[in-house]
């Protein structure tokens, strides 16, 4: 029996995004706040997960190994360190979080049984690589405040109700919502980036979290007053309006997951090659936790 076991690690490194043969002002534009010298830090958590077989004791690999491991080829090395002259590979290619966990994988590879890296630069922005060459994911986490009402227009309250229960009240109820955005794409061999972070964030803020923040969703996006706002649809729809700006930075949207609650979520993916979907079509291919 195969299993996939994850190990927890964690260190605290500077770095800065800085490219000598660009001048100031060339940094500057490229890389923001984070080309100011002397650099900045962070507190970085790492999750190592490994497949393989269940032994005679239960276990995929001795958790104390792996331990040992991956502090001797990981975070001794980096923790408190300036990771731009740390390793060798961050010369070549910058230490950005996605480019991090790239190399990370290379470090841990001969030595354990690897099927993704996982690194948070902090809680609202984390990288994972699962071996693929240059391809990696970053994810951005975001929230934004709405209210909505779920219910269909053809229907009664009464049979609303019966369907959707009290979310169905007629005045609605809101939520905090927590966005993740995951995008895709080849890590760049100088820069170590997807795309452009900033970039990125800009168009989540512009085509999502202003738009939906503090409305009442059914009635201040026009999507929503044909469509049931549940979070399985929202998540579709911000899926379809953030897929083009994220393609023309130079990435693909690769998932959108939308946390309506502690107890309930809905994520959805999407390839280059999907065309527009209904929201009937696309709901085959959602996962929902409840």
């Amino acid at each position: 029996m195969r299993c996939i076991i994850n190990r927890r690690a964690q260190f605290s490194a500077s770095h800065r995004y800085w490219l000598p043969e660009l001048s100031e002002a060339e940094n500057g534009r490229l890389f923001g706040r984070c080309a100011q010298a002397p650099g900045h830090g962070h507190n970085y958590v790492l999750f190592v997960s490994m497949e393989g077989e269940l032994d005679e004791y239960g276990m995929v690999l001795n958790l104390s190994d792996v331990k040992h491991t991956i502090q001797r080829e990981v975070t001794s090395q980096l923790d408190f360190s300036y990771l731009n002259d740390t390793w060798p590979e961050f010369q070549q290619t910058l230490p950005t979080t996605e480019n991090m966990a790239r190399v990370i994988w290379q470090r841990l590879a001969p030595h354990l049984p690897l099927v993704r890296i996982q690194l948070f630069e902090h809680p609202e922005l984390w990288a994972e690589y699962e071996g693929n060459a240059m391809e990696a994911y970053l994810t951005i986490s975001t929230h934004f405040s709405a209210a909505h009402r779920l219910a269909l227009p053809h229907l009664t309250l009464e049979q609303n109700s019966e369907i959707y229960g009290k979310c169905a009240r007629v005045n609605g109820h809101g939520h905090n919502y927590h966005l993740e955005v995951t995008v895709k794409g080849e890590i760049d061999p100088r820069t170590g980036m997807i795309a452009d972070l900033g970039a990125v964030q800009k168009a989540i803020d512009d085509y999502v979290v202003e738009p939906m923040d503090h409305t009442f969703l059914n009635k201040d996006v026009p999507y929503f007053e044909k469509v049931v706002p549940t979070a399985e649809n929202i998540a579709v729809y911000i899926r379809d309006v953030l897929r083009q700006p994220i393609q023309e930075l130079g990435a693909q949207l690769h998932k959108v997951k939308l946390i309506e609650s502690p107890n309930n979520s809905a994520e959805v993916y999407c390839t280059p090659l999907d065309p527009p979907e209904s929201v009937a079509h696309y709901s085959a291919r959602m996962l929902v936790q409840a």
